[in-house]
């Protein structure tokens, strides 16, 4: 089984929160069981967490050496220039190491969801998107990449994973889909 889940924005990308003060969790969303993520994605992300109860599959999706694509949609502060977008597709030195060479395009604002809660919005500075793909999955890496050339990240949405998008799919929801 294989389900694509429009993880809101806060929402712990786990089915459990042992905290003092419990967190929403996977679980207020799906109610499936015996399904685990197949990789993470951050509490202050939102967008395409696959679910699958396979172990095989899991690790296809999840482990870095299959180099499977997962591309972000991300609103940064300030304007993209060519330059910092041609940097992110050589690669970045972040401090644990360079990351691999990723897809990086200037987009037009994307039509999305308002998230809950809004972004911080400066009138003094102005912000723009990005599409940006990747074939690893560090610790925060999208956000690290974009600060890394001078675009701190705003809002990072999850579009893709491999062949599986969140088109159609409003946050919150969830749906079945076959694993390829």
């Amino acid at each position: 089984m294989l389900i694509l889940l429009n993880k809101p924005f806060g929402v712990l990308p786990q089915f459990t929160d042992n905290s003092a003060n419990p967190r929403p969790t996977l679980a207020d969303y799906v109610d499936v069981k015996g399904v685990y993520p197949a990789g993470r994605l951050d509490m202050d992300s939102e967008g395409l967490m696959l679910l699958t109860d396979d172990g095989r599959l899991q690790a296809k999706i999840a482990d870095p050496k299959h180099k499977m694509e997962k591309t972000y949609l991300v609103q940064v502060e300030g304007i993209a220039a060519e330059e910092q977008l041609a940097a992110l597709r050589q690669g970045i030195t972040l401090k644990d190491g360079p990351t691999r060479p990723a897809k990086a395009e200037g987009i037009a604002p994307p039509s999305l969801w308002e998230r809950d809660p809004p972004i911080r919005v400066r009138k003094s500075v102005p912000d723009s998107w990005i599409r940006l793909t990747i074939r690893e999955g560090r610790n925060r890496q999208v956000r690290r990449m974009t600060a890394a050339v001078g675009l701190p990240t705003l809002r990072l949405v999850r579009w893709q994973v491999g062949p599986w998008t969140l088109d159609g799919l409003e946050p919150g929801r969830w749906r079945e889909a076959r694993p390829r």
